[in-house]
């Protein structure tokens, strides 16, 4: 299933969006709810990236998760010409940057996909 279809990049398109979306939660929430603003846009992240991954069937499913993400995330972190930001220069700022950066490479990298054919035995059984 790793074809490349109409509704396969469909589903990335929206597993884009999704991650931009979650980004964008994360922004509104990390520093307004400190430190459970924080985990929860952590926690809420780490599921994007990890959910994506399963869900596609590939590690590029946590890459477009990722990719839609730190667009969000670099967007929001402009400041316009009146002076608004939504990312100000605090720690617990680049600690969610930094640490979803984090999670994303870590869930597309260190996760092992679950093998076709394959049972879920321990070896010598």
């Amino acid at each position: 299933m790793t074809g490349t279809t109409p509704a396969r990049l469909a589903a990335y398109a929206l597993i884009a969006v999704l991650g931009a979306v979650v980004g964008a939660a994360g922004v509104l929430v990390h520093a307004g709810w400190f430190p459970g603003g924080l985990l929860l846009a952590l926690l809420a992240s780490t599921a994007l990236f990890c959910g994506a991954m399963q869900a596609m069937g590939t590690k590029a499913g946590a890459g477009t998760a990722a990719a839609g993400w730190i667009v969000s995330i670099v967007l929001l972190s402009l400041s316009r010409p009146e002076g608004d930001l939504l990312i100000g220069g605090s720690s617990v700022s680049y600690f969610y940057m930094l640490g979803g950066m984090a999670l994303a490479v870590m869930c597309a990298t260190m996760l092992d996909l679950p093998q076709p054919g394959r049972r879920a035995t321990r070896l010598g059984k």
